[in-house]
């Protein structure tokens, strides 16, 4: 198995994902999961900001705001969805939000499903093989 970026956080993320979502199962607003969540990364000690505003550049200017689900340790951006199935779109809009971030890491949670969908994405500014 390969050794991907922020590995040891990443873990601990998709961890308290995971128990939300045996807890809760599907079928609530994505707010609820968020808050559960946010339950997990305090008893896990993360460090993160909910609902954080982080600025949009394009070409180095600074062109807007959006507020992302969480930043984790200032390093992962984990953006939440409460739909029955992921789409491409879906994974396209986080990689898109990482390159306007500049964020390395994110992570795309979908409690929508069944079972908890989990996508792991990296910035391809930073390396192809960053994931």
């Amino acid at each position: 198995m390969p050794e991907y970026k922020y590995h040891d956080i990443t873990q601990k993320i998709i961890g308290a994902a995971m128990r939300v979502h045996s807890v809760l199962g599907n079928g609530f607003q994505e707010v609820i999961y968020q808050r559960a969540l946010e339950i997990e990364f305090k008893e896990l000690r993360l460090s993160y900001e909910r609902e954080y505003n982080m600025k949009v550049y394009y070409k180095g200017n600074d062109i807007g705001e959006r507020r992302v689900d969480f930043l984790v340790e200032g390093k992962i951006m984990v953006e939440l969805k409460a739909i029955i199935n992921l789409e491409n779109v879906h994974l396209a809009q986080a990689k898109n939000y990482l390159e306007a971030y500049n964020v390395e890491v994110g992570l795309l949670l979908n409690f929508g499903a069944i079972s908890l969908e989990v996508r792991r994405l990296g910035n391809n500014k930073y390396s192809p093989n960053i994931l």
